[in-house]
């Protein structure tokens, strides 16, 4: 069995088939996935953000399905009802589209919080309540939800307590000039985003490779300074003049077992202080609530993050 560095370079190599110049993004979604957490992709339309997802279901042999968030969509048209079968004389489930492994929720901000909120237990504890009686969803089951940073009318803002059931918040740009050219060669060449078999992208993964690179991660050794400095950095931002609300307990485990995650994907059996400055900006950026005056300057939470980086002392 391959280990976790092993799986994820094999799985970013053979997604770079297809996605081109999001190798960090993509790396990152593969973090949350192994760590067992669920990702929000903010970037404008047309960045590969469907394609992205769609993909690395397909590398990693997962069941994939996407919901396009409307402002009519219903929760049950997410988690599935209950109907009368007129033949068998009984009721039965029909389930919703919730059912899957990985789940695209596409434009998420446009849905009612009524339908949002129906995406939180299944994220939190992988089930879902439907008539009063629990339905256990895959433990592969992951969010990957997306959002338009510009386009604010006719949407619906997460509230905080829904972005914090997200592991990242993962800011998806337009490519570099020569990934653009290398993206056009390859749709002069043939290439459809529609067909992955045909563009010869290969299933890497299985679900007993994930299990494994799991309890691998596990074992990752985090030494009592690294602890001492995931708390600092998260305490240090309760304390920030220009946040309304700084980084809770969640945002600080969170912070520790994706770092543990990273240090697998770096083949490493420990956590050094530069795996928890890399995560620091997605695990907290969605966290971080800014006072409307820090807004109004044009004051960024990446600002405020790297901010309070500089000022805990890293550990030797």
């Amino acid at each position: 069995m391959a280990t976790v560095k092993e799986l994820t370079d094999r799985v970013s190599a053979e997604i770079a088939k297809a996605i081109v110049g999001q190798e960090d993004t993509v790396d990152k979604i593969l973090v949350s996935i192994l760590t067992g957490g669920h990702v929000l992709l903010e970037g404008v339309p047309g960045v590969a953000k469907t394609l992205m997802g769609r993909t690395l279901a397909y590398t990693l042999d997962t069941k994939f399905t996407r919901i396009q968030f409307t402002p009519d969509l219903m929760p049950s048209d997410v988690i599935g009802t209950t109907l009368f079968d007129t033949k068998s004389g009984e009721f039965r489930l029909k389930k919703g589209p919730i059912f899957t492994e990985i789940l695209l929720a596409d434009e998420i901000n446009r849905t009612p919080p009524k339908t949002q909120a129906a995406l939180l237990e299944a994220m939190e504890e992988r089930r879902v309540s439907i008539e009063g009686e629990s339905h256990v969803l895959s433990p592969l089951f992951t969010v990957l939800a997306t959002q338009n940073p510009i386009e604010y009318e006719g949407t619906y803002p997460l509230p905080e307590a829904q972005l914090d059931r997200f592991t990242f918040k993962l800011l998806v740009d337009y490519p570099e000039k020569y990934e653009e050219l290398e993206l056009l060669k390859r749709y002069h060449g043939g290439f459809r985003s529609l067909d992955l078999a045909a563009a010869e992208i290969k299933k890497i993964a299985t679900r007993g490779d994930i299990e494994q690179s799991r309890a691998e991660i596990e074992k990752i050794q985090v030494d009592d300074t690294i602890l001492n400095y995931i708390n600092d950095i998260c305490r240090l931002s309760r304390e920030d003049e220009e946040l309304l609300l700084g980084a809770s307990p969640r945002a600080a485990i969170t912070l520790l077992l994706t770092s543990k995650t990273l240090a697998a994907c770096r083949g490493r059996a420990f956590v050094i202080p530069d795996d928890v400055q890399e995560l620091a900006y997605p695990t907290l950026r969605h966290r971080l609530i800014l006072r409307p005056e820090t807004e109004i300057e044009g004051i960024r939470a990446d600002e405020i993050i790297a901010r309070i980086i500089d000022r805990v002392p890293v550990p030797r």
